[in-house]
């Protein structure tokens, strides 16, 4: 039970990255040197994020929250493994390390959702990334 207090303490210090996530990911939208199939990852997330109905509706306190912010995560992290880190850095305006954020975030996350949700969510990430290599940086 100590357990899952702490954790729920750091989610909820993690989500308030959110907006500043989502802005990123807009930013990110806008850039010409992110490839279109990239930009369509990004567009979804972002689609779902602000969309009133997903897997888990957002009116849920808390656990609403958490599906969205672990697929911004986890679209940020493939993000960052395969376009120029250089490029994503620049429209991050946080003071926090980006990756270290949003593998934080994934890993947190990970502790609250539903197995079979994350594995739906994962699972989508996996497809469409393709590789073995981007699972292993998704699961960081």
């Amino acid at each position: 039970m100590r357990e899952r207090r702490k954790m729920k303490s750091r989610m909820l210090d993690l989500l308030l990255f959110l907006p500043n996530l989502v802005r990123l990911l807009l930013s990110l939208l806008r850039d010409p040197r992110v490839s279109s199939a990239d930009k369509a990852i990004l567009a979804g997330t972002i689609i779902y994020v602000i969309a009133p109905i997903d897997v888990i509706p957002d009116f849920i306190p808390f656990i609403g929250l958490v599906d969205d912010s672990y697929l911004v995560a986890i679209a940020i992290l493939r993000l960052l493994n395969r376009a120029d880190e250089q490029v994503v850095m620049k429209h991050w305006h946080g003071e926090m390390n980006l990756k270290e954020l949003v593998a934080g975030i994934s890993h947190v996350a990970q502790y609250f959702l539903p197995k079979r949700i994350k594995n739906v969510l994962h699972g989508r990430i996996e497809r469409e990334a393709g590789g073995v290599a981007e699972s292993r940086a998704v699961n960081q």
